[in-house]
């Protein structure tokens, strides 16, 4: 795959990086405390696996985690050092490297954690049922593995994969889709919410309450977010079961975005 089919993921976390506040890190670490258990987090192991702007890794180490965080992307893995240097410049227990979770020599140096973490980063690997067996053998017996995977939607599915080649195919490419999107999702919005009778800027400033993020930033993930690969729920869970895991929770979406899944392994 040459470079330039792929979107440049750290370019867009370095805009979302100034945007961070302690609000939004709040939000991250009540996503992480809803979603899995963190009782006796200082005592428990943490691996973020695609860092990305590094607000998880974050977050788990404000938790009390002993955190590892790596992307293959230098730019992000950039972000999530200047998160470290500027609120836990000292911590010992948050180590962050670069590194690709399809890169089996590099993981096998790292061991096994208490709870793997990877949220809508193994769809762009390219390689993503790989990346997925990848993934477990970081996972410590009776661990916990937190993962989101785009939802299969079919024909719509393979629309956007369409859209995110021609984003990701050049300047040109890449100005034509914002062009056209950005302004259909923000006057989209500005309509449902002028039927719904409600303040329009309000949504942008409730989205930080969906993890933390900021919806532009996900806007332009969303356009130009290649590779991409998509999976049923039934597939994923058909997945993790056959090699001894068991789901803990599960938050499906019937429309575009990311089912979201726990699972626990088995001791």
């Amino acid at each position: 795959m040459s470079k330039e089919q792929v979107f440049d993921f750290g370019k867009n976390w370095k805009a979302f990086l100034s945007s961070i506040d302690n609000e939004r890190i709040e939000e991250a670490c009540n996503s992480l405390t809803t979603t899995f258990d963190c009782t006796d987090a200082s005592q428990k192991t943490f691996i973020d696996v695609g860092s990305g702007s590094g607000l998880f890794s974050l977050a788990a180490t404000k938790l009390g985690f002993s955190v590892f965080s790596f992307d293959y992307d230098a730019e992000s893995v950039a972000c999530t050092k200047a998160l470290k240097e500027k609120y836990f410049s000292s911590a010992q227990k948050w180590q962050i490297r670069e590194g690709s979770v399809l890169d089996t020599s590099f993981l096998n140096t790292l061991g096994s954690f208490d709870v793997v973490y990877s949220w809508g980063v193994l769809h762009h690997t390219g390689q993503m049922w790989q990346a997925l067996q990848n993934a477990i053998p970081l996972v410590k017996e009776n661990g916990t593995l937190c993962i989101a995977i785009y939802n299969d939607q079919g024909l719509t599915s393979e629309f956007w994969l369409r859209i995110k080649k021609i984003y990701n195919a050049g300047i040109a490419g890449r100005w034509i889709i914002k062009a056209i999107f950005i302004p259909y999702f923000f006057l989209g919005y500005l309509l449902l919410d002028a039927v719904r009778l409600k303040n329009p800027a309000k949504r942008y400033e409730d989205y930080k309450k969906k993890r933390g993020m900021a919806m532009t930033t996900d806007w332009i993930d969303w356009l130009g977010g290649y590779p991409y690969e998509v999976a049923t729920t039934k597939q994923i869970i058909d997945f993790y079961t056959a090699k001894s895991f068991s789901l803990f929770k599960l938050k499906p979406t019937s429309r575009m975005g990311c089912n979201e899944f726990v699972f626990k392994r088995s001791g």
